[in-house]
């Protein structure tokens, strides 16, 4: 049995060889021929693709960051919770830095937050880290609940299509934004009883369970449609009358031609999910200080801004930097797995 994704390795996988040469040592007689996977044509096709290439780059940059952001703050001699403004009187009577452009200097080199003087650098690469790790873990969970889902509604399709579909409407009716500010409060609320102390674990968890309850339906929708497509395909009807079990089906036949489409989409919810998470901390329902956050620095900055607007500054470019690069190496990703899609 062949499916789509084996017929493409054996349709591509004959190439000419990259330098033009023949296969004999003397440069005569019939091409050489080199085989390729599509792994190794997909790899090909990114390489060609120079803003996959940079945006790749600047992922794995923020990537690294995030992971040795300890390893950083320690070389650099500050960390995120110290009062450094408060401490060496370098803020005014109204809490905002004494030197010019938020305090920037050779000490600071992103300068001193308003209020509470904590450096703004280390704030960014740790903010970075929790952003990115809230948002890896709703994607890994929207993904994970949404492929299964999908795969069993298209695959059982009928009755179970039918009632699984109109739960997928039901959870799509719900207002993400609305719903996100609404319940983070209740959920909070469930974990800490009255008068009891809010836990270090209890807001990141929150946020997890609230963003991926509202964020696996599209991924299952889009994967439900697919399989719908493949499961009538002929490879799948030789698969199912050679006595081929459900479970083998789908493992082998179906699986390997969804996997592009899993890992675009995962690429492109990643950073919206990044951006949710910093949105409910800006408005006062996400993370909360001193947890270094995103949000927070945005709700600080928007604070200030009048004042002075290096407080907005690093970490609106380092947002902008991380969605825009995440987006278009989503694209890359989709243009090198399928070369049908043109941009």
């Amino acid at each position: 049995m062949t499916s789509p994704s084996q017929a493409a390795a054996d349709g591509d996988s004959l190439t000419l060889d990259p330098e033009g040469k023949s296969g004999t040592p003397d440069g005569k007689g019939t091409p050489e021929l080199a085989g390729r996977t599509p792994r190794q044509l997909a790899w090909i096709r990114f390489k060609r693709d120079k803003t996959g290439m940079v945006c790749a780059v600047i992922v794995a940059l923020f990537i690294v960051v995030a992971l040795s952001a300890p390893l950083i703050a320690k070389l650099y001699g500050k960390n995120p919770y110290d009062l450094y403004g408060q401490n060496e009187g370098l803020l005014n009577g109204f809490g905002l830095p004494l030197k010019p452009n938020g305090g920037i200097s050779s000490q600071f080199w992103f300068g001193l937050e308003p209020r509470l003087g904590r450096d703004v650098f280390t704030l960014l690469i740790y903010g970075i880290r929790t952003s990115l790790l809230i948002a890896l873990a709703v994607t890994i969970l929207s993904v994970v609940t949404g492929v299964l889902f999908g795969l069993t509604q298209g695959y059982l399709s009928g009755k179970t299509d039918y009632f699984m579909g109109r739960v997928s409407d039901f959870m799509l009716s719900f207002p993400q934004q609305l719903f996100f500010i609404a319940f983070s409060p209740v959920a909070i609320s469930l974990f800490v009883g009255t008068g009891q102390q809010e836990a270090w674990y209890v807001r990141p968890t929150v946020l997890i369970l609230v963003q991926f309850a509202l964020g696996w339906m599209s991924i299952g929708r889009l994967v439900r449609a697919q399989v719908l497509s493949l499961r009538e395909r002929e490879f799948v009807e030789a698969a199912r009358i050679s006595g081929a079990s459900s479970w083998r089906i789908i493992r082998r036949e179906l699986l390997p031609n969804l996997w592009s489409t899993i890992l675009v989409q995962s690429t492109l919810m990643l950073p919206i999910f990044v951006t949710a998470e910093a949105g409910l901390s800006y408005l006062g329902v996400g993370i909360i200080d001193p947890t270094p956050d995103w949000g927070l620095m945005f709700q600080t900055g928007a604070t200030f801004y009048q004042n002075d607007i290096t407080f907005m500054f690093f970490p609106g470019i380092a947002m902008v930097a991380f969605v825009v690069s995440f987006n278009l190496l989503g694209d890359a990703i989709r243009d090198a797995l399928d070369p049908k899609t043109l941009r």
